[in-house]
């Protein structure tokens, strides 16, 4: 079943609260007068987000304030650095392919969301590959939501993860199972409206020892920049190295009707791998499903993998590069 998700903001019994109010006081001047805080400070403030030490007038006014100033790559890394302090990683024995994660927190409102089909045809070519998000958003199709339309189990704990991992070379896990703390903070967008800086720690999130290659992706341009930054600047945060690029619809999956610049972050260098194309009228058309609701989209990835339906050729393509990459990292 589903991981479900209690009270997201109820603090843990016996916890002391956590005070923030130096900190709003500087990331909370508004886009042209706040300033970023020091790498100590953003961890000491993330690590208490995190274990639910803040109280909820404060947590919201934290939140909102990055929301607005946004995060330097410095102030990604020591919440990143928070985060994977909070969970285990998942084990994976080495192989001829370095194993890779694909994020999928945004799902899908315009057009099918493909994650699904990415990551069952890199398993099909020998890539282990886990993909993690959340199992439900309203208003837009998960990829949870599709795995279990396919018939695909959930992991429900780290070991399974493992197990699905060297048995068919691919698991999908609950955010809530891989990283419960995170998860937390994840499901405040509902009483909000509004994501936060959690919805991209879990896009750039390593959850592999030793570590994996990442798909990470971006929906606006300046987040290309800090992400290029912070791979290039952190050598902890790029171990494994990342495969950037712009989402379709905010996942991780090639957009079928342009191809976008794929940039490998990796060894402190960025990479460009694929240049950016500008969507033509003379592309070749792609038949995809009509709707884009669960059951729908499970069909028709059914009928890919069988070989009833073509592999969009811009999925193909991306499958190629990830295989190529992974190999070549492993």
């Amino acid at each position: 079943m589903p991981h479900t998700m209690t009270d997201p903001i109820a603090t843990p019994a016996g916890t002391t609260p956590f005070s923030c109010a130096r900190f709003i006081k500087e990331i909370g001047r508004g886009p042209h007068g706040a300033r970023s805080l020091s790498a100590d400070d953003t961890r000491e403030l993330y690590t208490a987000m995190l274990d639910g030490r803040v109280e909820d007038l404060e947590l919201g006014a934290v939140l909102l304030a990055y929301r607005l100033k946004g995060e330097t790559a410095e102030e990604l890394n020591a919440m990143l650095t928070a985060a994977h302090g909070t969970f285990e990683r998942v084990r994976v024995a080495a192989g001829d392919h370095r194993v890779v994660s694909i994020p999928s927190y945004n799902g899908a409102r315009k057009q099918a969301n493909l994650v699904p089909l990415l990551a069952l045809l890199l398993a099909r070519e020998g890539v282990p590959v886990l993909v993690h998000g959340v199992t439900e958003d309203p208003g837009r199709v998960t990829s949870a939501e599709i795995f279990a339309a396919l018939g695909i189990e959930h992991a429900s704990s780290r070991e399974t993860i493992e197990t699905q991992l060297a048995t068919r070379r691919f698991a999908f896990a609950p955010i809530g199972v891989l990283a419960p703390k995170l998860a937390r903070l994840l499901a405040i967008r509902r009483r909000m409206g509004v994501r936060n800086s959690t919805h991209t720690l879990v896009k750039i999130l390593q959850p592999f020892a030793p570590a994996g290659l990442r798909l990470v992706n971006y929906t606006h341009p300046p987040y290309r920049e800090s992400l290029t930054q912070l791979f290039a600047a952190h050598a902890e945060v790029a171990q494994g190295g990342a495969l950037l690029a712009r989402g379709t619809e905010g996942e991780a999956v090639a957009d079928t009707r342009r191809q976008v610049q794929v940039d490998w972050l990796h060894d402190g260098a960025c990479e460009t791998l694929v240049t950016a194309e500008r969507s033509s009228p003379d592309a070749p058309h792609v038949d995809l499903p009509e709707a884009r609701d669960a059951a729908t989209t499970a069909a028709w990835i059914d009928a890919v993998m069988r070989g009833d339906t073509p592999v969009p050729s811009a999925i193909a393509r991306q499958v190629e590069l990830i295989a190529e990459v992974s190999k070549r990292a492993a």
